[in-house]
C-alpha cells in the first residue's frame, strides 16, 4: 500500500511537471486571467459548469471568486450553474439532462460574461449544448480539459488542456490551474493595501 501511495504521488508531481514545461499552457492560463478580469471590470459575470467530481470543481472556484482567495475584498460575481437542485432536476425530467446548463446559461449570461467548461474528457454533451448557446449570445467559453481537449475544444476561446489521460491526474491540475487563476484575477482587479 505504500508502494502505492508514493506512486499516485509521484503520478500528480509528473503531470504537474509537464505543466510546468508547456509554455503554450501558461500562455493560455495569463490569456484566461485577462479574460476574466476584462469581463468582471465591465460587469459581466463568471459561470463555471460540470458534471460529478468537475461540478465540485466549477463550484470550488466560483466560490474562490464570490468569496475570497487570498484577502479581504468586495466579492466577484462568480457562480456554478448547477447549484439550484429545484431547476437542474426539473429541467432534467422535463427535457432532458442534456439541457441543464444550456437553459440556465440561455437566462443568466449576456454578453461579455465567460462559461468556463470543466471536464476531463471534453466530451460532455450538457456543457457543450450550452457552449452552443455562449457562442451566439457573445459569451466567451474557456475549458478546462484533459489531453485531447475532446469536442469541447472545438467551441473554446482558450483551451487549458492538462497532458495527461488520467482522470485523478486532471483534476489535480485542474484545481492547482483554476487556484493560479483565481489568484491572479484577484489580484489584477484588487490592490491589497487599498482595501
Amino acid at each position: 500500500m505504500n508502494e502505492r501511495i508514493k506512486e499516485a504521488i509521484s503520478e500528480s508531481i509528473f503531470v504537474k511537471q509537464q505543466l510546468l514545461s508547456n509554455e503554450s499552457l501558461m500562455e493560455n492560463i495569463r490569456t484566461s486571467v485577462a479574460i476574466i478580469v476584462e469581463s468582471l471590470n465591465n460587469g459581466g459575470k463568471i459561470h463555471f459548469v460540470g458534471n460529478g467530481g468537475s461540478a465540485a470543481d466549477a463550484q470550488h472556484l466560483a466560490a474562490e471568486l464570490s468569496g475570497r482567495f487570498y484577502f479581504d475584498r468586495p466579492p466577484l460575481n462568480a457562480e456554478a450553474l448547477h447549484c439550484n437542485t429545484s431547476y437542474l432536476t426539473a429541467v432534467a425530467n422535463d427535457y432532458g439532462y442534456d439541457h441543464v446548463f444550456s437553459r440556465m446559461i440561455q437566462c443568466a449570461g449576456k454578453e461579455g460574461d465567460v462559461l468556463v467548461g470543466i471536464s476531463t474528457s471534453g466530451n460532455s454533451k450538457n456543457i457543450v449544448n450550452a457552449y452552443e448557446v455562449a457562442k451566439k449570445m457573445g459569451i466567451k467559453i474557456i475549458s478546462f480539459t484533459g489531453a485531447t481537449g475532446g469536442i469541447m475544444k472545438d467551441y473554446s476561446d482558450i483551451l487549458l488542456n492538462v497532458p495527461s489521460a488520467d482522470t485523478p491526474r486532471i483534476q489535480e491540475c485542474h484545481i492547482t490551474i483554476g487556484h493560479i487563476i483565481c489568484e491572479l484575477v484577484e489580484s489584477s482587479i484588487f490592490e491589497k493595501s487599498n482595501l
